[in-house]
């Protein structure tokens, strides 16, 4: 590929990373609003016109008064109080379909004009199989709460959020990529407690996902322990004693704040050795920015808790994990992108 292509392939990418960044934050709006089950149908084609007069709006909302979310939590509201959590998830769906237009338009130009390399070719198709996937995930997920629950299934929610973090990486990486390839002799120890710190975080935005999708940030609200106690009651009351960790929510809380003191001392640890380093200003920008997002993160985490969920604090604590999510990857790959300095950083973590 010249440069030009690799230009423009890489504002390609950004532009998805926007994109799906966005639908992460609709995402948000959404399950914060109990929207996410106003729509009762999948489907792909259809479904992206709405209803155009008032005898549509009126079969929409009959479809919605079958499910129990309806019957048991909603059932004050009118044609009104329907129309406003409809919107929320028509235009998660429909910036769904945009993405999926976003991708594919470019890719045919770009392969028909011969500007793509058998590499990113591979890994478009990649990319395209992730937000197919990502798409039916979005069903699976909101069919869980059509029968018997008033609510989404929590497990998955969160497969369904974390694999669009995970699309939203690879398509950051690969965009990474087109400006400064990564070197194999890069990785080695170098890296080894960033992606530590990483695997982590991965972890933490899955109890993240948990805590929404169990409405666990409302069982204790006090900071920092938990009604004053620092093992909570009622962690175990599940058997087998496994299943308190997927879904007792007392225990799913516990996790997710023990996590969050974890990756703050760990990004500190590292942020703090890393001062001793030779590194390129890139790198530096990369760490500051990293400790910065991590430490913004806990405070709306605090800040969530303790106001007990307000929407736009809860929101803005899915956008500051996506934030750190997107920082630690920019962090690994200056360093699995520059092998001259990358050795150091295990060499000073003591």
């Amino acid at each position: 590929m010249n440069d030009k292509s690799k230009l423009r392939v890489s504002i390609w990418l950004y532009t998805g990373c926007f994109l799906i960044f966005l639908m992460v934050v609709i995402g948000g709006i959404t399950r914060l609003t109990g929207s996410g089950l106003s729509i009762t149908e999948w489907k792909p084609i259809m479904g992206s016109v709405p209803p155009l007069n008032d005898h549509d709006w009126q079969i929409a909302f009959e479809k919605y008064q079958q499910i129990p979310q309806f019957q048991k939590i909603n059932a004050h509201f009118e044609l009104e109080d329907f129309k406003s959590i409809y919107w929320w998830e028509f235009i998660h769906r429909q910036l769904g379909r945009l993405i999926g237009l976003v991708f594919l338009i470019p890719f045919l130009y770009f392969l028909l004009t011969k500007q793509l390399d058998r590499v990113t070719i591979r890994k478009a198709l990649f990319l395209f199989l992730l937000g197919a996937l990502q798409g039916f995930l979005g069903w699976f997920m909101v069919s869980s709460g059509l029968a018997d629950r008033t609510s989404v299934s929590h497990i998955r929610l969160a497969i369904h959020l974390v694999t669009a973090f995970v699309t939203f990486g690879f398509t950051f990486w690969y965009a990474l990529e087109l400006s400064r390839p990564v070197s194999k002799e890069a990785n080695n120890a170098a890296t080894g407690m960033i992606n530590l710190i990483f695997s982590i975080l991965i972890i933490q935005i899955v109890y993240g996902a948990f805590v929404a999708g169990m409405h666990a940030g409302k069982m204790y609200n006090t900071f920092p322990l938990m009604d004053g106690q620092i093992l909570p009651t009622g962690m175990s009351t599940l058997e087998p004693q496994v299943m308190n960790l997927l879904n007792n929510p007392v225990a799913v809380q516990f996790i997710h704040r023990l996590f969050a003191y974890v990756l703050l001392f760990l990004i500190a640890k590292v942020w703090w050795n890393s001062r001793k380093l030779r590194m390129n200003l890139s790198q530096r920008n990369a760490m500051n920015i990293v400790l910065l997002a991590v430490c913004v993160q806990f405070l709306l985490g605090v800040l969530t808790l303790l106001t007990k969920v307000e929407i736009t604090l809860a929101l803005l604590h899915q956008v500051g994990a996506f934030f750190l999510f997107s920082s630690m990857i920019y962090l690994l790959f200056q360093f699995r992108s520059d092998p001259k300095h990358s050795s150091e950083l295990h060499a000073g973590r003591n």
